[in-house]
């Protein structure tokens, strides 16, 4: 016992890293090491030869596991300070420039917009993408034969046999959250509503899915003159310049009567959009006076209480600014795009530092 004590508890001491450790580890207490075949013999042995040789064979092996453990920390240790030693940083050298991502021009040009309808007293309303047809069409005076109520330009849910649930479809404007909003907060009301809207359509200036943002106000005075206030402090706080004129075309849309579109006078010298100056004029958004049937859907007297409503498209209206030409390049997540047309992190738009710098 002494002598194999003694051998392995110098080989032990002796060893100078992981390999040579466990290598003695399987020679002393391995399944064929030396103690451990030593231990098979205790069955061989009398009562009386087990109950010494027994105990002795046990504080043996307990006694060489314990060294193993000190040495294997000890290793460990050593190691660890060999790697401290060797690898060091030399915090004064300048770091290397880190990647940064980019705001993605929609999500800028929603912060602008916000920015604009917030300092003229606009809250910001949101609702549900998935919505009943009654929110989308019903609510909004678009009767059952309108064309955009078809299945070639709504996205419908699918419905189980025997659901007798309203239809619901992938909205297609937030004009729905107009109408939750009247229901929720009554007149009087000014908000936007900005988000995301789906229609079946594609190509350079179409996309399934696009951003949208309408506006509502509500009150017991409010006029066409009203609205064309508000968006003429919009356009020239969002295109950033002094001077704009707008002209009201009249139109339709089932949700307001009257009912305009809205032009801007603008140029198109060298192939660059100038708001404010030149001949020509671009048509950039819909208004009107919400049509009293869409009041009272929303729980509102028109007898008491009238208002204008408008609404544009975020994606467009961020191609109009920055010279983006192809709608469908904003969802192709291509990377060299988001970094020539993203925006950094940093750049929040307000009115007093500038929405884009």
């Amino acid at each position: 016992m002494n002598d194999l004590r003694d051998k392995y508890i110098q080989a032990i001491a002796n060893a100078v890293d992981e390999s040579t450790l466990e290598e003695v580890r399987l020679a002393a207490v391995g399944k064929k090491g030396e103690v451990s075949l030593k231990m098979r013999e205790l069955g061989k042995m009398s009562p009386e030869e087990r109950q010494v040789a027994g105990p002795a064979l046990n504080a043996l092996k307990d006694e060489i596991n314990s060294a193993l453990a000190a040495k294997r920390a000890a290793l460990a240790d050593a190691a660890l300070d060999e790697r401290l030693r060797t690898e060091w940083l030399d915090v004064t050298l300048p770091s290397r420039p880190a990647r940064q991502g980019s705001i993605h021009p929609i999500s800028q040009v929603t912060e602008e917009v916000t920015a604009i309808f917030a300092d003229m007293g606009f809250g910001v309303a949101e609702g549900p993408r998935i919505d009943s047809d009654w929110y989308n069409f019903d609510a909004l005076n678009i009767p059952g034969h309108h064309p955009a109520r078809a299945e070639m330009d709504t996205f419908y849910m699918h419905r189980a046999e025997g659901d007798n649930r309203p239809p619901h479809v992938l909205r297609t404007h937030t004009s729905p959250v107009q109408i939750r909003t009247m229901e929720k907060t009554g007149a009087p009301v000014r908000v936007i509503c900005p988000g995301g809207v789906y229609r079946a359509d594609f190509d350079q200036t179409h996309t399934p899915m696009f951003h949208q943002v309408e506006g509502l106000a509500i009150d017991k005075d409010i006029s066409m003159a009203n609205l064309k206030w508000v968006l003429e402090e919009f356009v020239k706080a969002y295109f950033e310049v002094d001077n704009v004129e707008l002209r009201f075309r009249a139109s339709h849309f089932p949700f307001t009567e009257p009912s305009a579109e809205v032009d801007i006078r603008c140029s198109w010298a060298g192939g660059q959009l100038k708001v404010g100056e030149g001949d020509d004029w671009l048509e950039i958004l819909g208004s009107g006076m919400v049509h009293p049937k869409v009041l009272q859907a929303g729980g509102i007297d028109p007898n008491e209480w009238q208002g204008f409503a408008f609404g544009m498209g975020i994606d467009r209206i961020a191609m109009l600014k920055y010279g983006i030409p192809d709608l469908r390049a904003f969802f192709n997540s291509d990377l060299r795009w988001l970094r020539h047309y993203g925006f950094a992190a940093l750049d929040v738009p307000t009115l007093h530092g500038g929405l884009s710098r």
